[in-house]
């Protein structure tokens, strides 16, 4: 079931210039990875890479990194967009299997990625395999209430079917009490609560942004006829609207920061 689910992930999510919503999470990325000190020469792992906006912010500072992802797409875009000079490698793979050997890494990270890997306890056991001890961990997790969980409520509706039973809520990464039972045995956690703010200037560049860049929102748009699609549409823009403060949009996305050491 998990297999049949990640082979269309793998698919959705390269659906689309996803560096375009890689650039709305500038902020956020450039927080952990700053709460996480790279090193020069250190081993890092970015786990759900996307385009590899995070890998490249690590090997900028000297880290050697590899940056893993399941969509092919995204990785080919990750290699297109890094310069040959850092030291970076990207590969195809599942965060649920990851192809490295125990106590690989100084440092495993991912921003808004692993949350959405169907098998939850399966991607702690291998974020603390690879992790070497006394080695860091850093997450950044939606959650439920944040503004990228009214977007997937919005979406829900319009949804073919829900997900099949066993499938991880990929909010719950988002949840202090979900994490510390999936991580409090192998790491010394710290957790916050963060916000980050998009900022723009309608719903309408909202619907513009995600409809065209973002793999879920873009594949259902793509697979509802056209009622359809317009009824998605006219929530999607209804619900940025209701974050309007005057001439400004300002649509507040939460989220859970984890960082932790391997024990």
């Amino acid at each position: 079931m998990f297999e049949e689910l990640k082979a269309k992930q793998s698919v959705m999510w390269g659906n689309g210039p996803y560096e375009r919503i890689t650039d709305l999470l500038t902020e956020s990325q450039q927080d952990l990875v700053a709460a996480l000190q790279p090193q020069a020469d250190e081993k890092w792992l970015d786990v759900a890479t996307g385009t590899g906006a995070v890998a490249r912010l690590a090997a900028g500072a000297g880290a050697d990194v590899t940056g893993l992802d399941l969509a092919p797409d995204l990785i080919e875009t990750a290699r297109r967009q890094t310069e040959e000079s850092l030291s970076i490698r990207f590969e195809v793979g599942d965060a649920e299997a990851l192809p490295y050997e125990d106590a690989s890494f100084d440092v495993v990270v991912s921003t808004f990625g692993v949350m959405f890997a169907p098998d939850h306890a399966a991607v702690a056991r291998e974020l603390a395999r690879v992790s070497r001890p006394g080695g860091r961990l850093g997450l950044a997790s939606w959650t439920e209430d944040s503004g990228i969980g009214d977007l997937f409520r919005v979406m829900r509706p319009f949804q073919a079917a829900p997900p099949p039973q066993g499938i991880g809520n990929p909010f719950a990464w988002g949840d202090e009490d979900h994490v510390r039972a999936l991580l409090g045995d192998d790491f010394d956690l710290e957790l916050e609560l963060r916000d980050t703010e998009h900022r723009l200037s309608s719903g309408e560049e909202a619907w513009e942004i995600f409809s065209t860049s973002y793999g879920p929102t873009k594949t259902l748009a793509e697979s509802l006829d056209e009622s359809r699609r317009e009824e998605l549409h006219r929530s999607w823009v209804e619900l940025y609207e209701r974050s309007r403060i005057g001439d400004e949009i300002v649509h507040h996305r939460n989220y859970l920061r984890v960082l932790g050491t391997r024990r």
